[in-house]
């Protein structure tokens, strides 16, 4: 063997501590990644993990917070031209026209979805309008025009809790509700992938995930009827 060709073999402790350094240099990277993925996704479900958390509480105490339900009726008549309208959508038995619901959002505040149910029944028109934090509807009588509309309130608390449900909060707060539970599994998977790296200096890292996951189970199976 060569001069050249002895220099260019690495002795074996200087090739494992080559590979120990590339392995550190992954993990430290790793890390890197997984702590960038948890402090983003917690920025991003902050204030939604908050809401959520809040809202948990008092749908679970919904008996003990008293709320007082405010209701408003409304009355105006449809216009003539809108009222020809509604005889056509009578006849068809389709949805309200979009001179009833523009005329409706203005008169009565009624905002009516181009979507919604409409129920026709003996010259009347009968669309519900349930909403977070309360219900609607509006009666529109299609022979004289005669519109009734009733909104009831049960307050921001009750709000919060449909919204935490999803009840009657539209397409958008679905989706929002979709987005949002990604990130919150995105923020758990990185979280457990953390506890993982850093449990061999947290002694109690396992214990306390198992009696996470022991209490509830253990609720679940024998107090629960």
């Amino acid at each position: 063997m060569s001069a050249s060709q002895a220099t260019a073999v690495k002795p074996p402790a200087d090739e494992a501590r080559a590979a120990a350094k590339r392995k550190a240099q992954r993990r430290a990277a790793f890390l890197r990644q997984m702590v960038q993925w948890h402090w983003i996704s917690a920025a991003i479900c902050l204030i939604g993990m908050l809401l959520f958390a809040v809202t948990g509480f008092t749908l679970n105490h919904a008996a003990a917070i008293q709320a007082q339900p405010k209701t408003e009726h409304r009355q105006a008549v449809l216009p003539q031209p809108a009222l020809q309208a509604l005889a056509a959508a009578e006849a068809a038995k389709g949805a309200l026209p979009e001179p009833v619901r523009a005329w409706a959002a203005d008169a009565l505040d009624a905002k009516i979805p181009a979507k919604a149910a409409v129920e026709w029944n003996d010259g009347e028109a009968y669309v519900a309008l349930p909403r977070p934090g309360g219900d609607g509807w509006i009666s529109i009588d299609t022979a004289t025009g005669d519109a009734e509309a009733e909104f009831t309130s049960r307050g921001w608390i009750a709000y919060l809790n449909d919204l935490h449900k999803g009840r009657n909060s539209g397409p958008a707060w679905s989706l929002f509700i979709d987005v949002f539970a990604a990130g919150c599994v995105v923020f758990c998977v990185t979280g457990l992938v953390l506890l993982q790296m850093h449990s061999h200096a947290r002694k109690l890292t396992w214990p306390m995930v198992g009696l996470g996951l022991i209490v509830p189970l253990l609720l679940a199976l024998f107090l629960i009827h």
